[in-house]
């Protein structure tokens, strides 16, 4: 039963998670990037505290994964951010020489 109760909690914070993003206005998002990013360290700090108390070779896989895809998520996230941070900043005026 305990499966199926963590199923369910995914479940929830899942659709909850995506009607919450998907109300969000267009000039939030990047400020809610940044935080997210927080949480995915967060979320990696975790995987691999889980990683380092994994028993057997299937759970250590998981744990692996787990470290791989978040690392990935926070450091992509990253990546983003930058790049639509830059969006912002004014373009250098290229001068006209004659």
């Amino acid at each position: 039963m305990d499966g199926f109760l963590a199923l369910y909690v995914f479940m929830l914070a899942a659709f909850t998670g995506y009607e919450i993003i998907g109300r969000v206005p267009v000039i939030l998002h990047t400020p809610l990037m940044s935080g997210s990013n927080f949480v995915h360290g967060i979320v990696l700090v975790g995987a691999m505290v889980v990683l380092g108390h994994a028993d057997g070779n299937f759970e250590k896989a998981i744990g692996f994964l787990a470290v791989l895809l978040g690392a990935g998520n926070a450091a992509g996230g990253y990546v983003v951010t930058e790049r639509m941070l830059e969006m912002f900043k004014p373009s250098a005026k290229k001068e006209v020489t004659k």
